[in-house]
């Protein structure tokens, strides 16, 4: 259903075990990126009252998993440490129309952010299904069904306001793109490192 071209190595799972805190912190830091850029995309594209309305849920939701996941953090007595860099986001932001019109900005700010939770949500199953710790799973299954409606829901509103692009070439030209970029990650204890 993803459509994504590498799958990740299920030895990533081996390298997260050994710092659930940080896997933990930078998960967090994941899901408060997600709320801020579900704003930013509202902000630029008010006009359309149901990109609105969706986007202030999936918002509302990403904060709630911000939540979920500094509930566990505290459970566990670690601490949240510091916001984390994501070169993989900042990567494949390289691939975004800077120059085009508005409409082909938000196509591309919605298939990116399209991209990011199908990748999220390839891990967060990943994670359901070969993590050790019972809690994790269970919660990481759940995570992994809420990444794939944010995906869907991003990459209908690419195809519903993108209609003089080619929205399909350029999705399909998004997931060559990030296929590039993660075949340099999946060695460190974050979600998409």
């Amino acid at each position: 259903m993803l459509g994504l071209k590498l799958a990740t190595d299920p030895r990533w799972v081996d390298i997260v075990e050994t710092n659930i805190e940080e896997i933990l912190t930078d998960h967090a830091w994941c899901e408060q990126k997600a709320a801020t850029n579900a704003i930013t995309i509202i902000t630029l594209n008010s006009e359309h009252t149901d990109l609105v309305t969706d986007l202030l849920a999936l918002a509302k939701e990403e904060l709630e998993h911000f939540q979920m996941v500094h509930d566990i953090i505290k459970k566990r007595g670690y601490t949240l440490g510091r916001e984390r860099k994501d070169s993989y986001v900042n990567e494949l932001y390289k691939f975004m129309n800077k120059g085009g019109n508005r409409v082909q900005c938000m196509v591309d700010r919605l298939l990116f952010s399209a991209m990011i939770e199908a990748r999220s949500c390839e891990r967060f199953k990943l994670l359901s299904q070969k993590i050790k710790d019972p809690e994790l799973s269970k919660f990481y299954h759940e995570l992994m069904i809420s990444e794939a409606g944010h995906y869907t829901t991003f990459l209908g509103f690419a195809r519903k306001y993108g209609k003089d692009i080619d929205v399909e070439k350029r999705w399909q030209d998004l997931i060559t793109f990030e296929a590039d970029v993660i075949k340099n990650y999946g060695k460190s204890e974050t979600i998409h490192g």
